[in-house]
């Protein structure tokens, strides 16, 4: 089985590795990618999965690991073989905000507060049309995790991960992982 975490970027996916990691379940990452202020435990990628579509000989690695892809990549999987995907949400407008200053902090532009609302409709409707497309699926079992319900009370959220993993992972070790003091865009778009 390939485990894929998948979600929005920003949306903690690099967290979701990084748990997964401390419970016990092996990662493929590269390293091209190192931490940085927006990451600073890693972003846990690897650059192959960004070419799936034209060549998923990557797949052979991440059998029994955890994989991080985001969403728009699930559609380039083949069907050959069983997935679990745990699916990461957080609160749309905080994905906006957070992007926004990555961006920013990255000398590029983000989105300005005119253009928020117009995204995170984007976001929410994209995010659905992939949803569905697994559902549809029989190569897909899909886990939807709250970023936001994962920071403020992790050991519901936890639980349920490991309970779809097979119970085979340390809930004390994953639990420890969570740093409340990265969650830094609570509600920051909220009242614009």
């Amino acid at each position: 089985m390939i485990t894929i975490v998948s979600g929005l970027p920003r949306s903690g996916t690099s967290m979701m590795m990084r748990i997964l990691e401390a419970g016990g379940l092996p990662v493929l990452t590269d390293g091209v990618r190192t931490p940085d202020a927006d990451n600073p435990n890693g972003y846990y990628e690897i650059e192959r999965v960004k070419h799936t579509r034209e060549d998923s000989s990557w797949l052979v690695q991440a059998d029994g690991k955890a994989v991080k892809m985001v969403y728009r990549l699930l559609y380039d999987l083949p069907p050959d073989r069983p997935y679990s995907i745990i699916f990461m949400q957080r609160d749309l407008k905080e994905v906006v905000a957070s992007q926004a200053r990555m961006l920013n902090r990255l000398g590029r532009a983000g989105a300005e507060p005119s253009d928020e609302h117009a995204l995170v409709g984007a976001f929410a409707a994209e995010v659905a049309a992939v949803r569905a497309w697994l559902r549809d699926r029989p190569c897909f079992r899909v886990l939807c995790v709250s970023y936001n319900r994962l920071v403020d009370a992790p050991a519901e959220s936890l639980a349920a991960v490991n309970a779809f993993l097979g119970d085979r992972l340390d809930e004390a070790a994953m639990c420890r992982v969570i740093d409340p003091k990265l969650y830094r865009q609570r509600g920051s778009s909220r009242g614009r």
